[in-house]
C-alpha cells in the first residue's frame, strides 16, 4: 500500500479498527519510508513534495474496517528541567551549537540520549535524567544565532536579558 498524504489527526486513537504504524522520533520527516504496521501490513510513505512532519495520531489511510494512526515510540532521552531562564538559554544555546535534535515540553527539554553529551552536562553540573520518552515536540528555529558582523548575538541578548536586574 503507498501513502502519499495525510488524511487527518485524531486524538487519543483507541479502537478495534485502530493499526498503529510506530515510528521512531527520527523517522517522523522521512519523505520515504517503507514500514510496517502493527497488524503486519507493509505501507511505503512516499511523501515526495515535502517532508510529511508526522506526529502521533495521524492518519495515513482509513476504510470501512481499518483506520492506520501514526504514533511514536518512546526512546531513550536526557531529560532536563533548566531552574531558571538562564540556564534554559544557556542549555539551549549548548545543545543548539552541537546541532542536536532538541524537544520542548511541559518546561523540560528532551534530547536523544548521546553519552558524551550526556557527560557533560554531568560535568558541566546540571541535573538531568536518563527516560524512556516521545520526543514529539521538536523546537525549531529560522533565527541564526552567531554573528558575523562582530555585534551582538541572539545569544547573547538573551543572555544579558535574562542576567540584568531591574
Amino acid at each position: 500500500m503507498i501513502i502519499n498524504k495525510k488524511l487527518g489527526n485524531i486524538q487519543n486513537a483507541s479502537g478495534d479498527n485502530i493499526d498503529f504504524l510506530w515510528l521512531q522520533w527520527y523517522e517522523t520527516n522521512k519523505r520515504i519510508l517503507h514500514k510496517q504496521t502493527a497488524n503486519g501490513k507493509n505501507i511505503s510513505l512516499r511523501f515526495l513534495n515535502e517532508s510529511p512532519a508526522l506526529e502521533p495520531g495521524d492518519i495515513l489511510y482509513k476504510d470501512e474496517t481499518t483506520t492506520i494512526v501514526v504514533d511514536l515510540l518512546p526512546t531513550e532521552a536526557i531529560v532536563i528541567k533548566p531552574s531558571n531562564m538562564f540556564e534554559m538559554a544557556s542549555l539551549s544555546y549548548e545543545i543548539g551549537n552541537k546541532h542536536l535534535p532538541l524537544f520542548y515540553e511541559k518546561e523540560i527539554l528532551m534530547l536523544p540520549y548521546e553519552a558524551p553529551f550526556y557527560k557533560y552536562l554531568v560535568a558541566a553540573g546540571y541535573t538531568i535524567t536518563i527516560e524512556n520518552k516521545k520526543l514529539q515536540k521538536p523546537l525549531r528555529t529560522t533565527v541564526s544565532p552567531h554573528s558575523t558582523t562582530g555585534g551582538e548575538t541572539l545569544f547573547s541578548k538573551i543572555m544579558k536579558l535574562t542576567t540584568d536586574k531591574k
